[in-house]
């Protein structure tokens, strides 16, 4: 049993990774599941019913459902953890289903985004968004992000991450490409200085139930806007990963895992069967991350009405959007100085020397063809002095020998790699978004929009690529600039 500290810690750092994974899980789940709804049905009403009086709007049948997903710790208050103070939340996440679009979207509102909260009784007070739910429960919150984005809710799902590990664990665990090393220790620091024990290592490799939660819940040293990239990241990967098949295998369990750690407005047959109808028409479409633009201050995000207004825009209707997936950007503390390309050419810097050293390093621990790059993005360098060299159990049981280089963009949070293994078929390289043939090697091309996520390529001895920062803040060209120059030590 963890102490009461550390449970208190936990339950107040609920995420935005453990919402997205136990609701969209869920919900596929209830698709694979349809006849079973009752059986649905009846485990939700097991869950604590939310008092929302009328802040909900009314959805047609059939029509395009908006879902809050609140990340919060009441359901550890109710259980006696930390019972003398109000529940907080974490996470304000708003997720469109909509049949007739080309996918479903997820807009995160940024806990920290200063606004005005209205509450039911007193004066309105300027505070960060996530302050709503302490001060007037999940009602206050839908009606606060109600009157920023100006969005009806149609359904309200309050969800703890206790459920995050359990989901995890019961798909068989998630293959993740982790960008870098994830660590803290805590070791030798004073009351109020503490934060979560972590030690996630970078590379692809399964993830479980406590690692997964360790890496989407991390936020020692970058900020919310990397942490949502991260758990974007994340939630792709498993609906990657999942198949109808499992999930309809699970579906005892799952439905069980939900209804256990979530409370929510859906408690009667005839409204889950509606929201599951309007699931059957999304099952295939692909989600949609929406970007939110703000300003990063000392204590707040700050947006200003024209930027809430063209997020709102792209999460309605799902408009083409170029660029990264966040703009704004901090240099790290004591990062090397390099100047980007802004014009059509790239800008690359040699790394021979330095990159053939990490390639010599890894060659004799993997025994298979290590690939170094020659060319960094200007103003990189390599995060880690050796590559991890390590194991990866593959989903066939197999054991495959891999290597990972994490190199440092110079901005916080922002790491981009090189991966080889032997595993010649990893999931990360299903569903290629293109292939293209350059300079006599066969590329695969993984995009999430304008952006080059993943480029990669195969042997007969591994398969190898170089993956993005999780803003994707890397171009296609500085990308495919990478990729080509790799070359395999002698």
């Amino acid at each position: 049993m963890p102490e009461l500290s550390e449970r208190r810690g936990i339950w107040r750092r609920f995420l935005i990774g453990a919402a997205l994974i136990v609701l969209v899980t869920a919900a596929s789940t209830a698709v694979a599941a349809l006849h079973e709804i009752n059986q649905i049905s009846a485990a939700l009403n097991e869950s604590p019913r939310l008092q929302l009086g009328t802040s909900l709007a009314p959805v047609p049948s059939g029509g395009p459902e908006n879902v809050l997903v609140i990340g919060s710790d009441k359901l550890a208050k109710t259980a006696g953890v930390d019972s003398l103070s109000p529940a907080h939340s974490d996470t304000l996440m708003l997720v469109r289903i909509d049949p007739k679009a080309k996918a479903t979207t997820m807009l995160s509102i940024p806990r920290d985004l200063k606004v005005t909260i209205y509450p039911r009784h007193g004066l309105p007070t300027t505070q960060k968004i996530n302050a709503a739910y302490a001060i007037g429960g999940p009602r206050l919150a839908v009606e606060t992000v109600h009157r920023v984005t100006g969005l009806k809710v149609s359904h309200v799902v309050d969800v703890n991450f206790r459920g995050f590990r359990e989901v995890v664990d019961a798909l068989g665990c998630v293959y993740v490409d982790v960008d870098r090393r994830y660590f803290n220790n805590n070791a030798g620091l004073g009351p109020g200085s503490n934060y979560a024990v972590i030690n996630v290592q970078p590379g692809y490799q399964k993830l479980c139930g406590q690692h997964a939660l360790d890496y989407v819940r991390y936020r020692h040293t970058d900020n919310d806007i990397v942490r949502s990239a991260r758990q974007q990241d994340f939630l792709r990967q498993v609906r990657s990963q999942v198949s109808a098949r499992k999930l309809f295998d699970k579906a005892g369990k799952l439905i069980n895992i939900f209804a256990d750690n979530t409370a929510s407005d859906i408690h009667s047959t005839s409204a889950l069967r509606r929201l599951v109808q309007v699931m059957l028409g999304v099952t295939d479409k692909p989600i949609k991350q929406v970007k939110f633009h703000g300003r990063l201050g000392p204590s707040y995000v700050y947006a200003t009405p024209l930027q809430i207004k063209a997020a709102v825009r792209q999460f309605l209707y799902l408009r083409p959007e170029r660029g990264p997936l966040a703009k704004q950007r901090k240099r790290a503390p004591g990062a090397r100085a390099g100047k980007r390309s802004s014009g059509s050419g790239v800008n690359l810097i040699d790394a021979t020397s330095t990159s053939q050293a990490q390639g010599q390093i890894a060659k004799p621990r993997v025994g298979f063809p290590v690939y170094y790059p020659r060319k960094l993005v200007s103003g990189s360098s390599f995060a880690q002095d050796a590559p991890r060299t390590y194991t990866i159990q593959g989903n066939d049981n197999h054991r495959y020998r891999a290597y990972k280089m994490v190199v440092s963009t110079g901005y916080i949070g922002e790491y981009y790699g090189v991966q080889g293994t032997s595993w010649l078929d990893p999931p990360i390289l299903a569903s290629a978004s293109e292939t293209r043939k350059i300079a006599g090697r066969q590329y695969m091309l993984f995009f999430n929009g304008d952006r080059l996520r993943l480029v990669a390529w195969r042997t007969k001895h591994a398969s190898y690529w170089i993956s993005n920062t999780l803003r994707q803040t890397l171009s296609a060209r500085e990308m495919l600039g990478v990729a080509r120059s790799l070359t395999h030590t002698r």
